[in-house]
């Protein structure tokens, strides 16, 4: 359903406010510098339950995840690769305006 329902969604361990890991915090970081607005869900609460239904999207089972309209996009490394190659801005904001 966060999916489905926000153009860009990330699943990560802890909040915005208190990410409880450095991939989870690298990959806020690097949305927040292009956009204003992503829905975040933090999967410590039951992390295997998330992993597993999170892995039928993705092919992934680790975390963070980041879907962009609906599509897996990559977890930090993805998005970090993304952005050195200046394609994370586009990709991000690739959805309607």
């Amino acid at each position: 359903e966060t999916i489905a329902d926000n153009e860009v969604a990330l699943f990560m361990k802890g909040s915005p406010m208190m990410p409880q890991c450095g991939y989870s915090r690298k990959a806020l970081a690097l949305i927040q510098q292009h956009r204003e607005t992503v829905a975040t869900v933090d999967v410590l609460d039951n992390l295997e339950a998330y992993r597993a239904a999170l892995q039928p999207h993705s092919g992934r089972e680790t975390i963070p995840q980041v879907y962009v309209d609906g599509e897996f996009v990559g977890g930090s490394d993805i998005l970090e690769q993304l952005h050195e190659r200046g394609e994370l801005a586009a990709t991000l904001n690739a959805g309607p305006a």
